[in-house]
């Protein structure tokens, strides 16, 4: 029987319904959040496609799984989100070994870190925790609707989405860059992306649902990338405390993503994060994110110029949504 856990319902890992029989693509999937994800998938008789930039570390990660779940339920394949050709050889392998997916989560990304750029010249956190995932998802789109029904994009956010606006004046942050603001325009566009993607959908008659979520404030190696990689032990520091005083573990963390991917009242279109403490902790709920991301035309917009920035064009018909 689950526990409550400081507010919101009382969903809990063995709330995940039976996946026996589907697929999952989690980006992201050697640690963290994705780990956490890949162990409740898989253990639910999902065969799930570990997604990670580093090969070495996904396997590492598929190794520490194996007292949990089946070895044959878990594959590692190369994906660099911060590279579109990485994205393209991924779906590709992909394709090649699969006819349908039942799931995709959009889970990597990468948190307040100094400015540099992925291989085809994008702020890193806009071109990896957005642009990245735009191209991932458009390229798998046919497994997913192959997928025959209840197919979901499920997609991570945080909820410092709600500091985030879409400067497209200077989406790369080439003028004066904040670490903080670039994280929080990606993250906002993670909302939009989900909320606009599952309109199209719906415009086009299909089958597969987007959802958005995001974990709270979960204890992951998230918050410790940038301090780490600016050099400041005062920063590195005080994320460990606050880890220690407020997150909850990153396995309560994964909770909100894959009651996004797996439970049956998720219609399309919704936010889902934790029910407790400022939205920081607890079990997953449907809730209400920012009025920007709401904003429909906002929405379109970032659509259009990231299909302009990637190459990529989806292949259904534009959004019926007025302006």
């Amino acid at each position: 029987m689950a526990v409550p856990f400081l507010g919101g319902s009382e969903w809990d890992l063995a709330d995940v319904p039976d996946q026996s029989g589907r697929t999952v693509v989690i980006t992201g999937a050697n640690s963290g959040l994705g780990l956490h994800a890949t162990r409740a998938f898989a253990s639910k008789g999902a065969d799930v496609v570990m997604a990670c930039r580093s090969v070495e570390r996904g396997e590492q990660a598929k190794a520490d799984l194996q007292a949990d779940v089946p070895e044959d339920r878990l594959t590692v394949e190369r994906i660099d989100l911060a590279d579109l050709s990485a994205v393209d050889s991924f779906v590709e392998a992909f394709e090649s070994d699969h006819d349908a997916l039942d799931v995709l989560v959009n889970n990597a990304g990468i948190m307040a870190i100094p400015r540099q750029e992925t291989v085809d010249g994008f702020e890193y956190q806009f071109g990896v925790n957005h642009l990245g995932h735009f191209a991932l998802t458009a390229g798998l789109l046919d497994a997913l609707e192959s997928a025959g029904g209840d197919a979901r994009v499920v997609t991570q956010s945080s909820g410092l989405h709600t500091n985030g606006q879409i400067h497209f004046d200077d989406l790369q942050w080439e003028g004066s860059y904040d670490p903080w603001g670039a994280y929080a325009q990606s993250k906002l566009a993670n909302v939009l992306f989900a909320y606009e993607l599952d309109r199209r959908l719906d415009a086009a008659g299909s089958t597969v649902t987007s959802v958005a979520c995001h974990p709270g404030y979960a204890d992951t190696n998230l918050q410790r990338r940038g301090p780490e990689m600016q050099g400041s032990t005062v920063r590195l520091w005080a994320m460990k405390v606050a880890n220690a005083l407020v997150a909850q573990s990153a396995e309560r963390g994964a909770l909100p993503m894959l009651y996004g991917a797996t439970d049956p009242s998720i219609a399309g279109g919704e936010y889902v994060g934790p029910g407790g403490l400022a939205g920081m902790r607890g079990a997953p709920e449907i809730q209400t994110s920012s009025d920007r991301s709401y904003e429909e035309p906002l929405a379109r917009r970032l659509w259009e110029v990231s299909e302009e920035l990637t190459g990529v064009q989806y292949e259904f018909g534009e959004s019926t949504t007025a302006d």
